[in-house]
């Protein structure tokens, strides 16, 4: 089995680099799904996994510059403080609910991994309507970026704390359509996975004080991930990844049924 886990690692790893989606959507399902680990066990050692993949990936991004600052300012000022209050919240209420507060957890990630699958389908829709109000109406449409960019990182925030999804697919998308202009290809790619990482790092923290955290799966993983996603940071930048994204959405939403139907 730990060949099996490397090898997990590397596949997650490169979906991550080329697309920015994979850390937590298809990581988790595969470790609950496929090897067996306990939602707990694996949300937990999934969001640090998340967070060390992508912050080799961000280092080629950073070098690149293709990092959008201030939409990542936005995104973390209200994504952080709801992970914060999220561990918060599962660290004091986790050792009196118990098995009920993993069952949501599993109900929850069935639930994002559904609802990720169809931003993914819809992303060129949802695109295409942020695009049409941004070119309609300028300065309205501006005047709410940062407000709205701050609410969808708490929400992200919020999911991500919970269920570890939500920092790729759902931030990608939310991105897409608040900043139909200014965040495309590589750029985009690159800005979503540098909100995951202090994201996921906040999250995982807290999972790792409440007894989520497997170092030895941890380790098999990124073993896997960190040459997986340096080769798919190269890859984004000559390959057109929308139809490796509707593989991914198809993947998610298999994942999401079987989980909820488990």
């Amino acid at each position: 089995m730990p060949d099996l886990l490397v090898v997990a690692g590397f596949g997650v790893g490169a979906l991550v680099g080329l697309t920015g989606v994979g850390g937590g959507a298809l990581m988790t399902p595969i470790l609950v799904l496929l090897f067996g680990y306990s939602p707990k066990v694996a949300i937990g050692t999934d969001l640090l996994f998340a967070a060390l993949t992508k912050l080799c990936g961000v280092a080629m991004h950073r070098h690149a510059g293709t990092i959008d600052v201030v939409v990542l300012k936005r995104l973390l000022s209200g994504s952080v403080p709801a992970a914060l209050l999220t561990g918060l919240a599962m660290y004091v209420w986790g050792s009196h609910v118990g098995q009920a507060l993993e069952r949501f957890m599993l109900l929850s990630l069935g639930c994002l991994l559904l609802v990720s699958a169809l931003g993914v389908f819809f992303r060129d829709a949802l695109h295409a309507l942020g695009r049409s109000l941004r070119l309609g109406d300028a300065e309205r449409f501006k005047r709410w970026q940062g407000p709205l960019t701050v609410t969808a990182g708490s929400l992200i925030g919020v999911a991500v704390s919970l269920t570890s999804v939500g920092a790729g697919a759902l931030g990608a998308v939310a991105l897409l359509y608040l900043y139909p202009l200014r965040l495309q290809g590589a750029r985009l790619v690159a800005t979503d996975l540098a909100h995951a990482i202090p994201l996921a790092l906040v999250a995982g923290v807290a999972h790792w004080l409440v007894g989520g955290v497997d170092w030895e799966l941890l380790g098999m993983l990124l073993l896997g991930s960190i040459p997986g996603v340096l080769l798919g940071v190269w890859m984004s930048r000559w390959l057109a990844v929308r139809w490796v994204n509707y593989a991914v959405a198809g993947l998610l939403s298999v994942s999401g049924l079987k989980l909820l139907l488990n």
